[in-house]
């Protein structure tokens, strides 16, 4: 009887998954393009917090490198965004974040704590901070012009790359690989004394996410027109993925998409309603979800699920 209940529950998971797929896929035909836009952020968003949480939230190591490859996909689309076809820069975006991220990974991934979350950040600072040297002594000017695609596009290619990195997410999590990954975050001596290669498999991991940061810069760099090294690789970037994963919980997969999802469609209320006290909102916010609930929605959901709102 359990049994026919488990495979019951899961075909109706699967249903309404396909459902709500068609129903994004469908959406840009009957709303109105404000909303578009807005779905658009949101998917951005929780594809950037999903790939966060690919090699963050099974390792515990804490990125905050992110800026640095959805940077690097901002400019690769700016670079050759009127010289190859959409597909291919997007592509590139994600490849050449890829190949950073295995640089860095090797540079760094030996790391642990503090010093680990320190040089990611530092790393997306140096990007930045060169970038604008070099465009400001070298090149003359500082940003660049974008060719622009229209927004429809913009929204089917994110919810592609959403798509893509949840899945992605959900074989990993259901491998031998997730599991050495969960292993490394609750004792890397452990992991590596039975055998596991913990430096390589860390390395690969950070590179699988940082492939599809890179992949949703390189689009989203379309929507802006005009890009800088302030606005490509804005340290919001960094921090915002952690903010958001840790909001929804990252004990599930379902986690990191519930908080991005809500706290994206909150920024958009709050820059609207209050834009000079949306930060200062923002990180009450966030205070009070770390005081009261220390394992997000996730840990909230979970709860009531047991029953023990009623304790």
């Amino acid at each position: 009887m359990d049994r026919v209940k488990v495979i019951s529950n899961r075909f109706f998971l699967q249903g309404l998954l396909l459902f709500i797929l068609l129903l994004l896929a469908t959406m840009p035909l009957y709303v109105q393009p404000y909303l578009v836009i807005l779905l658009s952020t949101v998917f951005m968003y929780i594809g950037i917090t999903v790939s966060w949480a690919i090699f963050s939230g099974p390792t515990r190591y804490i990125s905050l490198a992110s800026a640095a490859f959805f940077g690097v996909g901002v400019y690769v689309s700016a670079i050759l965004g009127q010289a190859l076809p959409l597909p291919v820069v997007i592509a590139i975006g994600g490849l050449v974040s890829f190949i950073l991220a295995l640089f860095i990974g090797l540079l760094t991934l030996r790391l642990r704590g503090m010093y680990f979350i320190i040089f990611t950040f530092g790393v997306s600072e140096l990007i930045r901070h060169f970038l604008l040297w070099w465009e400001a002594n070298i090149m003359g000017t500082v940003g660049r012009w974008v060719f622009p695609v229209d927004h429809t596009t913009v929204y089917y290619v994110l919810l592609v790359i959403l798509v893509m990195a949840l899945f992605t997410a959900h074989l990993i999590r259901r491998s031998k690989f997730g599991l050495a990954l969960r292993s490394i975050g609750e004792y890397e001596e452990a992991a590596a004394h039975i055998g596991i290669n913990v430096t390589t498999l860390k390395t690969i991991t950070f590179a699988i996410s940082a492939f599809f940061m890179g992949a949703a810069g390189a689009i989203m760099a379309t929507r802006w027109t005009y890009i800088d090294p302030s606005i490509a690789f804005s340290p919001l970037f960094s921090f915002m993925p952690v903010l958001m994963a840790i909001f929804g919980g990252i004990g599930q997969l379902y986690g990191p998409i519930l908080g991005a999802a809500i706290f994206a469609l909150l920024e958009e209320v709050l820059i609207t309603e209050f834009p000079y006290y949306y930060m200062l909102l923002f990180g009450i916010i966030l205070i009070a979800v770390i005081l009261f609930l220390p394992s997000g929605l996730v840990g909230l959901i979970q709860k009531w699920r047991r029953g023990g709102l009623e304790e």
